[in-house]
């Protein structure tokens, strides 16, 4: 296997694992996210892929302690909104936040970064 087909799965791999992360296995996910970042280097696309999702997974992690934050502020767990917000949290944040990362997991099978400049046509 040559460098350029490590990096890809790797890519992939980092991609597969935010989009876990997300889903079934938080915590796993993240850290073998790390590992992957850490085994990259700066300028290859693994590198690319695996802080595209730990970028995503730190800010879903921010929106998932704000809610929680509100939840508290704004009634605790015996209010009726706690489930509110809830609900409408992963309903719609959190659903793209895994939109989002399933993009990412299809665009890093192909190899590319997520935008190209338009103008370079």
């Amino acid at each position: 296997m040559n460098s350029d087909e490590l990096q890809l799965k790797r890519a992939s791999k980092a991609a597969l694992f935010s989009l876990l992360n997300l889903t079934v296995l938080p915590v796993i996910g993240f850290i073998i996210l790390l590992l992957i970042y850490q085994k990259s280097s700066s300028d290859s696309i693994d590198h690319y892929y695996s802080v595209i999702g730990i970028k995503t997974n730190v800010f879903a992690g921010i929106a998932l302690l704000l809610v929680s934050g509100l939840m508290i502020l704004l009634g605790g767990f015996d209010s009726p909104w706690t489930w509110v917000y809830v609900v409408s949290y992963f309903t719609f944040v959190h659903a793209l936040f895994i939109l989002f990362a399933t993009w990412v997991l299809v665009r890093s099978w192909t190899g590319e970064k997520l935008k190209k400049n338009i103008l370079s046509k």
